[in-house]
């Protein structure tokens, strides 16, 4: 009788187990599908202004910042924003998956770097700039060296979307903010501080023709008779 038992709750067992795998796959797949090209796209074609963003200053600001050894550094949480003008632009945040503590990008990401490839050269988005924003969580590492990795990953971003997808390089400005700039300041160890942002950043500016056309020559005054 207990053997019968047994027979018959193994099948039952089984079928339980088959279903909560297969949940806890389906969870993991809606957690890591990749955006589609509109939803990157109905994110940034919102540009109004540009911020008032000194790129090069911006990436010495951060090295400093984080190197420095200040006595009263109000900590992750209450630390101030090093660019809160960035608020002010058109966002799309990107759960990039890269190897540990490096700028490898993991093979889950691809389909996420294309698409985003995909919307930059999307009709209403040909006519600006990006920034790619690059973050960390708050972890056992310095700030110097998340500054560090921060700006390394940024930079593979772009190199991938310049060299596999032939994004024009002018439009694509790469800027790692470290733990100076949290994603989520009230969990600062938190994945989501990891996420890399695409940013409308301004602009391009009008072409002007390669060879403008020289003006016409002066016509030439009739010679006086002497």
């Amino acid at each position: 009788m207990r053997a019968s038992r047994l027979f018959t709750a193994g099948p039952v067992i089984a079928l339980g187990i088959s279903l909560g795998l297969a949940l806890l796959a389906s969870a993991a797949s809606a957690q890591t599908a990749a955006p589609t090209r509109d939803d990157i796209v109905g994110k940034l074609n919102h540009f109004e202004e540009a911020a008032e963003v000194d790129l090069p200053a911006l990436k010495q600001q951060v090295m400093e910042r984080a190197k420095a050894r200040i006595k009263n550094d109000p900590g992750p949480v209450n630390r101030p924003l090093i660019a809160p003008d960035l608020a002010k632009l058109p966002t799309f945040n990107a759960a990039i998956q890269f190897d540990a503590d490096t700028p490898i990008i993991q093979p889950a990401s691809y389909q996420t770097v294309g698409r985003i490839a995909d919307a930059l050269v999307h009709s209403s988005l040909l006519p600006y700039t990006f920034l790619i924003v690059g973050h960390v969580e708050s972890n056992a590492k310095t700030r110097e060296a998340n500054a560090i990795l921060s700006q390394r990953r940024a930079d593979a971003i772009r190199d991938v979307l310049v060299n596999t997808f032939k994004i024009s390089t002018k439009r694509l400005h790469p800027i790692g903010l470290g733990e100076e700039q949290f994603l989520d300041r009230a969990r600062p160890t938190s994945a989501v501080n990891s996420q890399l942002q695409i940013a409308t950043y301004a602009k391009l500016p009008e072409e002007t023709p390669a060879h403008p056309a020289a003006p016409a020559p002066a016509a030439k005054k009739p010679a006086k008779k002497r």
